[in-house]
């Protein structure tokens, strides 16, 4: 029975045993339930967690929560359900059960990048992943009981007091084999004891397959509305060739998204599967969806073989596969068959436009195209050098082919990441204006491209300041692909830039759950809540997208924000250094820590700092205020905030928190207007 549905209604609450004074305990209670897992063992009716017989000091509903995912272990236990178990009459939030599972991990000696114990299943819950034994003692008399996917457990039927005398002798022998056998008289009585208990066995053991069948056969006929297209597999030692694997995938990801009756996680989320030996299942559930298409492709001359397979992540069950061995020159035949009989085995049923869509070419020229698949290939590692020779690839496709809308699309999108992460020595404002360039031409040929849309939403907002242009380019870009996760996302900042904060969150939500492994749309839904003053929430959400990516620099910097409001400052300067270490020491993050050195009492730190940016020349006034800011020098803050370009730089100055001491200050209002 997949883990998924062993648990699909409650989770039981770890009772607690409690016997009023006097009383004499029933056997039940007499029963020791012990887990053992590494050098752990929880004792879960005298409520104790020991390491290596040293007891480990944890809160009554930490232990609780360790007793939920032990019982459980093995399992994908989804969050509603922990937190009903938890806290059963009780509303709490999401973030409750995340500190307490944050305890725990502290507790059992886990570090942030260390799963050994609890995995986080992103989007889910938690499972718990260590092999755990059980063991059950009442007093004694102990029977060890590996753990099994049914989770049967037997336990000694209590005997007869005048039985006890023989009992005492008999125990001396458990757990050894029934052959080392004890006094004869007691030979009949075992037989029974052991016939009833084969019957039992048998009968849970059908049970189970007989449940595990129909499951299976549940699981099987339940649609399809999701999947991810992993980057193939490719067989060429080639290095010019490396894109094959992941150019496939890509493209077939720009298909598939054409269909709006399913949700395609995105290439981003995708990527960081190329070049491993993957598990195509162990993928899937990590991206919380229903299917998988998996495959592999080999160049040889002038031909291409492509071996390909669909596989229902529930049931386990492949739903297609089938090989092609093609002229490199019908490789677009080859993609048009995939789709087309990858939409069949999901039962779905396509309207007109969306069967033009899945049929549509940006291109026949294979020279073109392979040019674009490299150059979506270097767009993908999102760094100044894959951006800059992505450009280069994009550019020859468009020398092959001047009527190759998306390889103009992925000028647009390269120039305008360079734009807005200041990569390179490129002038910023000469980034944009290549980067609308490229996305009007893409346009001009072909009006139904989603992602040139996204690209010049995105120029509109951030460097033409033209609000109402932005919001329709996003609009008609959401229109015509909703899985579309990076207009989502972008739609978002924008969103909270012109303060339709609801709007904001709902859209990076949104993209969230399209992308749900996208470090930087992880990141932005923590910032999101930082700015709501949602603090606790944001620290969650943060410290999950470091479980994703463990050194995304822009996670540590909010991290290291919300902890400074949450009076952490230690743990802030923590945070705020790695995110320096990170991305290049970039002046909002120096101004950062100056801030948060002198909120800690460090205000040696926090001066060195500003010699350090007056020296350099290269600190904004924004930045020299946030610092004296924090050093309670209030005007000489205000000093450097009416320094400040409000237009550029109004959002800020009305959602920092760490301006909230000046809101009722009259010098601050006339700042901002």
């Amino acid at each position: 029975m997949p883990d998924q549905d062993r648990f699909k209604g409650t989770i039981t609450k770890p009772s607690q045993d409690h016997t009023p004074e006097g009383a004499k305990p029933m056997m039940s209670q007499q029963t020791e339930r012990i887990y053992v897992f590494g050098p752990f063992r929880v004792n879960a009716v005298k409520r104790l967690l020991l390491r290596d017989d040293e007891s480990v000091p944890i809160t009554s509903k930490v232990f609780d929560t360790l007793l939920v995912l032990v019982e459980h272990s093995g399992e994908v236990l989804q969050k509603e359900q922990l937190m009903k178990a938890l806290w059963p009459d009780t509303y709490v939030e999401e973030n409750n059960l995340t500190q307490h599972v944050s305890m725990l991990r502290k507790a059992l000696g886990e570090r942030a990048s260390d799963h050994r114990y609890i995995v986080t299943v992103p989007g889910r819950g938690y499972k718990f992943a260590a092999d755990v034994s059980q063991v059950l003692s009442d007093g004694a008399d102990l029977m060890l009981a590996q753990r099994t996917r049914s989770h049967m457990t037997f336990e000694v039927e209590e005997c007869h007091p005048d039985q006890e005398k023989t009992q005492q002798e008999e125990k001396k022998y458990l757990p050894a084999a029934i052959s080392s056998s004890p006094h004869p008289r007691w030979r009949p009585a075992r037989s029974a004891l052991g016939l009833c208990v084969l019957l039992a066995c048998l009968t849970i053991v059908l049970s189970y397959l007989l449940a595990a069948s129909m499951t299976t056969k549940r699981e099987a006929s339940a649609p399809i509305r999701s999947i991810a297209v992993l980057p193939f597999k490719s067989l060429n030692s080639h290095p010019g060739d490396e894109h094959l694997g992941s150019g496939m995938a890509d493209t077939l990801i720009a298909k598939l998204s054409n269909i709006h009756q399913i949700t395609v996680r995105p290439t981003s989320a995708v990527i960081g599967y190329a070049g491993r030996n993957q598990d195509a299942l162990a993928a899937g559930r990590e991206m919380d969806v229903d299917s998988v298409l998996e495959g592999t492709i080999q160049k040889s001359g002038d031909r291409v073989r492509v071996t390909v397979q669909l596989v229902n992540v529930h049931s386990r069950t492949p739903l297609w596969a089938e090989s092609f061995d093609e002229p490199l020159t019908d490789i677009f035949t080859v993609q048009d068959s995939i789709s087309a009989q990858v939409t069949q085995a999901m039962l779905l049923n396509l309207n007109g436009e969306e069967q033009t869509r899945l049929r549509k070419h940006d291109t026949l020229n294979v020279e073109a195209y392979q040019a674009y698949l490299r150059g979506r290939y270097f767009w993908n590692k999102r760094n100044e050098e894959g951006l800059t020779k992505s450009i280069e690839y994009f550019q020859q496709a468009i020398n092959i082919d001047p009527a190759y809308a998306l390889a103009y699309a992925g000028v647009a999108d390269s120039y305008n990441v360079l734009g807005m992460y200041h990569f390179g020595n490129q002038p910023t404002d000469e980034s944009f204006q290549k980067a609308k360039s490229a996305a009007l031409k893409a346009l001009e040929i072909d009006e139904a491209l989603a992602e040139a849309h996204t690209s010049l939403a995105s120029i509109k907002a951030n460097y033409d300041k033209d609000n109402p242009g932005a919001e329709r380019e996003f609009k008609r870009a959401i229109e015509l692909n909703p899985n579309y996760a990076t207009a989502h996302h972008w739609y978002s900042e924008y969103l909270a830039k012109t303060e339709r904060h609801e709007e904001a969150m709902a859209e990076i939500k949104l993209a969230q759950k399209l992308d749900p492994l996208s470090p930087i749309i992880n990141t932005t839904l923590g910032e999101r809540l930082y700015y709501a003053r949602l603090y606790d929430q944001a620290i969650t959400q943060l410290q999950k997208t470091l479980e994703i990516d463990g050194d995304f620099g822009s996670a540590h910097y909010f991290l290291g924000l919300a902890y400074e409001q949450k009076g952490m400052y230690e743990e802030a300067i923590t945070e705020l250094r790695k995110a320096a270490k990170l991305t290049g020491a970039g002046l909002p993050m120096v101004a950062a820590l100056g801030h948060t050195y002198a909120l800690s009492g460090k205000r040696g730190e926090a001066r060195r700092v500003v010699n350090q940016l007056v020296k350099l020349g290269e600190a904004t006034s924004y930045d020299m205020a946030i610092i004296y800011i924090g050093l309670g020098e209030k005007d000489q803050g205000l000093k450097w905030l009416r320094k400040v370009p409000v237009e550029k730089n109004r959002w800020c100055l009305k959602s920092d928190p760490r301006l909230d001491s000046l809101r009722s200050d009259p010098t601050f209002l006339d700042i901002i207007g």
